[in-house]
């Protein structure tokens, strides 16, 4: 375990510096071990003294910081706490190295801490796409922040990228996308006339469904892409990206028979394209969903 401490705080030392750009101010690691120094390294598994176990296997570490119509288908921010100064605070990082497994060392990667004042999309990605907020910045081939048209009138959004995604950094790129590509122009659209992009920015491990800190720090960006974009109407693809959205465990039958609001645009949920790849009955229903969404575009 020992001859893996250096490169497990590389790790929490870029984290901790990608935190800081984040939010704000300046930090750096208070090296209290020998043979540790500043390189820079990826994001690692860092608690607060606050929620961490006495009982853990943990070292102390002192960090200072600021804060054909139709036939398609039927065919954290770092603060003081206690009596810690504010300019000084306790973090305990965990020795267990497997936390890093499959973690790649790209010291470019960083997040422009100004992103929020992003005037465009273009601009907004220059700033978030080296995001390291949670691990899967370290476990990513590449960040999918969307495409399309920046002033869409529609924005659809699945979860999370896939394999297809992650290799070319774009949204619905694989037999899903070209299902996707063939759904829209069954209802007069292009992918040029939307745009496209996911909850997560990142590709989870094996596609699994994004985790709630996950959604918590890659939320902020959609919601600021949107921001950008202004559009009417938001389809969400799939049930993932329905509860996910719109926090709720309702079933997609549920979700696909009502209109919502999410940050005053109207939503609508329908099946994923991958579903209907795996389920060709459902194109029909999907189809219908489809509909409706072109209706309500039209009368927007």
């Amino acid at each position: 375990m020992a001859n893996n401490l250096p490169d497990i705080l590389d790790k929490a030392s870029l984290f901790l510096r990608q935190q800081a750009e984040l939010y704000g101010g300046e930090m750096f690691i208070d090296n209290q071990s020998p043979d540790v120094d500043d390189r820079p390294s990826d994001s690692g598994t860092v608690k607060q003294t606050s929620v961490a176990s006495e009982n853990q296997n943990l070292r102390d570490y002192k960090i200072s910081g600021g804060a054909n119509e139709g036939e398609l288908f039927l065919n954290q921010k770092p603060h003081s706490k206690g009596d810690v100064p504010r300019s000084q605070q306790t973090i305990k990082v965990s020795e267990d190295a497997e936390l890093f497994e499959g973690a790649v060392l790209k010291p470019e990667w960083k997040i422009d801490a100004q992103w929020r004042e992003s005037g465009s999309l273009q601009e907004l990605d220059s700033r978030i796409s080296g995001c390291l907020k949670c691990s899967l910045g370290s476990t990513r081939k590449k960040f999918v922040f969307g495409v399309g048209n920046p002033k869409a009138k529609l924005v659809l959004i699945g979860e999370a990228p896939g394999a297809d995604e992650d290799e070319q950094g774009e949204p619905f790129v694989g037999r899903a996308g070209q299902l996707l590509n063939k759904i829209l122009v069954a209802v007069q659209l292009r992918r040029e006339d939307v745009f496209i992009c996911n909850i997560l920015k990142c590709r989870p491990p094996n596609n699994r469904d994004p985790l709630p800190g996950e959604v918590e720090s890659c939320e902020p960006f959609l919601k600021k892409q949107l921001g950008i974009i202004n559009p009417k109407l938001i389809l969400c693809l799939g049930r993932i990206a329905g509860q996910t959205l719109l926090k709720t465990n309702a079933t997609l039958s549920e979700l696909r028979n009502n209109v919502y609001v999410y940050q005053g645009i109207k939503v609508l949920v329908t099946f994923h394209p991958a579903a209907l790849l795996r389920n060709p009955n459902w194109k029909k229903p999907a189809w219908e969903d489809v509909q409706k969404m072109r209706k309500m575009y039209d009368e927007a």
